[in-house]
């Protein structure tokens, strides 16, 4: 079992809007998982605070930390780029419009696009080399708008940015061009100065980590209504975790460490009055009771868990209202607000936070999740 240091509830979940004031209802990917309630405001932690959740795969949240008021016009014009592809559904002709070949300049002279056929989240990849004063600094960089689930309703963007063969190339083992593929992340966004140009978090990210950080790996999410991720990690190699900063409008999160949430699934199927969520979500009695010999058995609870298809654990934690509940009861809930930031360590498979988000406004709202790892010298 994990160490259990009581948290702090600051997000509640009903079944019915009439016993919450001001409830929003949280619903992600076509599951209606309760009504919410944000009954208290989150305090900024200390910085020992957040050194210590850090080391102990814990997540942080720091809430109004960041200062968005002088980036409006930069996030307005990033959810009107959004919006264009939305309704397009390319990219590389947006970029060729106004501010977008002012940004790039000589710097990021723009390549080509490919449509990703063989990836069916993916809308385009727009391909770019690196120029310093006409010299090459680093080639096959790409940003890459993709659907972030297959829903035909759920209009959730991202816009990833990277190097190389996507899913073959060893990123980690390149700084250079993880470093001008954040360079390009800037000029195509330049509202990611909001997070790291933050002296209060680079400071922090510093004692964190024992040295300078890298943004590395940028991801800008565009959460809609209705969208949002189901419970993952992000651990892959090379790097130390996660920023994630929310810009405009708000999301809820759940982010718990792997550890915490197996304790967490075992001890809410050990409850009785709880079979019945369980078997409204996964009826089959095989699943049923494959699901209680993992329970049993928490090496094999935790490889299930890192495998493509882990449907049986998957029905529980991303569409179980009752354990959606049990994990805010425990304090692993947030909400987060325009300006606030979030810390998740992704150390290793068995010691790394898993995180689920969805909006929760009536627009997508932008955001920032940048991988993040000690500065190397190249």
């Amino acid at each position: 079992m994990c160490g259990r240091r009581a948290r702090a509830k600051s997000v509640s979940i009903q079944h019915s809007k009439k016993s919450i004031d001001h409830a929003i209802a949280l619903n992600r990917r076509g599951f209606p998982l309760g009504w919410i309630n944000e009954e208290q405001r989150p305090i900024l932690p200390t910085v020992d605070e957040v050194i210590r959740r850090w080391q102990d795969d814990q997540a942080s949240i720091l809430p109004g930390v960041l200062q968005i008021q002088d980036w409006q016009a930069d996030i307005g014009q990033s959810e009107q780029l959004m919006q264009a592809v939305l309704q397009s559904a390319e990219l590389v002709t947006q970029l060729d419009l106004p501010p977008y070949p002012a940004r790039l300049g000589d710097q990021f002279p723009l390549l080509a696009s490919s449509l990703e056929e063989h990836d069916k989240q993916a809308i385009e990849k727009v391909y770019f080399d690196a120029l310093q004063k006409s010299e090459l600094m680093a080639e096959d960089l790409w940003c890459k708008a993709s659907w972030l689930s297959f829903l035909d309703n759920d209009a959730s963007l991202r816009f990833r940015f990277s190097f190389g063969m996507e899913g073959l190339e060893d990123v980690a083992a390149d700084p250079v061009r993880q470093l001008w593929a954040g360079k390009l992340c800037d000029a195509l966004f330049p509202e990611s100065a909001i997070l790291t140009g933050d002296e209060t978090i680079l400071s922090l990210l510093q004692d964190m980590l024992g040295g300078a950080a890298m943004f590395v790996e940028r991801i800008v999410y565009f959460n809609a209504p209705g969208g949002g991720a189901q419970m993952h990690h992000d651990v892959e190699r090379g790097h130390d975790g996660v920023v994630f900063a929310q810009l405009s409008g708000r999301t809820f999160w759940l982010a718990i460490s792997k550890c915490r949430l197996m304790d967490a699934l075992i001890d809410f199927a050990a409850k009785p009055s709880h079979a019945m969520d369980i078997a409204a979500v996964l009826p089959a009695q095989p699943d049923q009771l494959l699901l209680q010999q993992l329970l049993q058995d928490r090496s094999a609870l935790s490889d299930y868990m890192e495998e493509t298809d882990h449907e049986c654990i998957e029905a529980i934690i991303d569409r179980c209202p009752a354990f959606i509940g049990h994990l805010c009861d425990l304090g692993f809930a947030h909400i987060l607000h325009p300006g606030d930031v979030l810390f998740m360590p992704q150390r290793d498979l068995n010691h790394c936070v898993w995180h689920s988000v969805c909006c929760l406004d009536d627009e997508p709202g932008e955001a920032l999740s940048f991988a993040i790892r000690k500065e190397v010298n190249a």
